[in-house]
C-alpha cells in the first residue's frame, strides 16, 4: 500500500508519500481501508520530533473507512462495513489501511458523511472524556476554553454545554477570531491577553491545550474546587512551575490528560465516547466545521496549516484510492 510517513523530523517536509507494508490485525483489532484521515495538531508536533516516535513513522490519529479484515477474537463486524476509528494508539491514518483496537472502532451512522466522520475521533472523544471522566464537569459549572476556535477548543465548549455548564467562555490570541468563538455557542470571546485583568476566582473548569505562561494565570481564575485540564502544548512555550503548596491551599488542582496515554489503558471507556462523539454528530447536536478537504500527497500543506494556526477548524485527507 501506500502512506503518507514521516522520513525525518524537518517539519512537514519531512512528509513523503511512498509504498509501506500493508499491516495486518493483530488479536482484537481491526483493520480499516482508509478513505479519509483527520489532521490534528499533534501531527505537527509529530514531523518536528516534538513527540517521541521512531522513523519511518505513519501519522494519522483518526480515519473513516471500511473493515478491510478482522483479528482474532473481534466480533460484532463484518469486511466492508462502514466504520469510524480511533487510530491514535498506533498512528496510521495516512496510509491507506490503518490498524486500531476493535474498542476503538465505531460503525459509521447512516447518512452521516464519512469526510465529516474522519473529523470526529480525536477532538470530540477527547472533549468527552476530559470533561466528563476527567475534570468530573458537573451541571451548572462555568468553564473557560484556549484556542477555542480550533479544532479541539470547537469541540471543548459544545461540549461543555451539552453536558449542562452554564458559562463557557473561549479564549484567542487573535482578534479576527472573536466572532468565530461566538458562532460556536461560546457566551464570551476573550483575548489571551484579557486573562490578567480577569476577575479572579470565576470558573471551575479551564481547559487549555496551549501550555506557557497564559496556563499559570489561568490558575488564578479558578473557585475553590476549580480544575484546570493541561491538554497539550501548542505553544511549545518553557514549562511553567506551579506551587502545589498553593494549590493546597486555595484548593485548586491541574490534572494532565493525553488521549492516546489514556486510550493504551481504558479502550473500553474511550471508545464508548468514540461512538456518543459520533452519534452527537450525526444528529446534529455537535457540529463539526471542516475548513478543507484535501488529497493525502498534500499532507504537509495540511499539516503546515494547522501548525501556523491559521485554520478555525479541521482538514481532511482523502486516500487516491477513493
Amino acid at each position: 500500500m501506500k502512506a503518507m510517513q514521516i522520513v525525518s523530523f524537518d517539519g512537514p517536509s519531512g512528509l513523503r508519500y511512498q509504498e509501506v507494508p500493508t499491516p495486518e490485525p493483530g488479536p482484537g483489532q481491526i483493520a480499516v481501508d482508509v478513505d479519509h484521515a483527520g489532521v490534528g495538531y499533534v501531527e505537527a508536533l509529530f514531523t518536528e520530533g516534538l513527540v517521541p516516535i521512531d522513523l519511518p513513522w505513519t501519522p494519522g490519529l483518526e480515519v473513516s473507512g471500511r473493515v478491510r479484515a478482522l483479528g482474532e477474537g473481534v466480533d460484532g463486524y463484518r469486511v466492508g462495513d462502514a466504520v469510524v476509528a480511533l487510530t491514535i494508539t498506533g498512528g496510521g491514518g495516512y496510509g491507506q489501511v490503518a490498524v486500531a483496537p476493535a474498542e476503538l472502532v465505531a460503525p459509521l451512522p447512516a447518512g452521516l458523511d464519512p469526510v465529516l466522520a474522519a473529523a470526529v475521533p480525536a477532538n470530540s472523544t477527547t472533549a468527552l472524556v476530559a470533561l466528563e471522566e476527567i475534570a468530573h464537569l458537573r451541571r451548572g459549572e462555568s468553564v473557560l476554553v484556549h484556542a477555542a476556535a480550533g479544532g479541539l477548543g470547537s469541540q471543548m465548549g459544545q461540549v461543555a454545554r451539552l453536558l449542562g455548564a452554564s458559562r463557557v467562555v473561549g479564549v484567542t490570541r487573535s482578534e479576527a477570531k472573536r466572532q468565530e468563538i461566538l458562532d460556536l455557542g461560546y457566551d464570551e470571546a476573550w483575548l489571551t491577553e484579557d486573562l490578567a485583568d480577569a476577575e479572579p476566582a470565576q470558573f471551575d473548569v479551564i481547559a487549555d491545550p496551549v501550555a506557557g505562561p497564559a496556563r499559570v494565570r489561568s490558575l488564578d481564575l479558578l473557585r475553590t474546587g476549580g480544575r484546570l485540564l493541561a491538554l497539550g502544548d501548542a505553544s511549545q512555550a518553557e514549562d511553567q512551575q506551579v506551587s502545589t503548596t498553593s494549590l493546597w491551599l486555595r484548593g485548586i488542582g491541574v490534572i494532565g490528560f493525553n488521549l492516546g496515554a489514556f486510550s493504551q489503558v481504558n479502550p473500553a471507556l474511550v471508545g464508548g465516547h468514540l461512538r456518543r462523539a459520533v452519534e452527537l454528530v450525526a444528529s446534529g447536536e455537535l457540529r463539526v466545521h471542516i475548513t478543507d478537504r484535501l488529497p493525502i500527497q498534500e499532507a504537509a500543506r495540511a499539516v503546515t496549516a494547522v501548525r501556523a494556526g491559521t485554520t478555525t477548524g479541521k482538514i481532511v485527507l482523502t486516500h487516491s484510492q477513493n
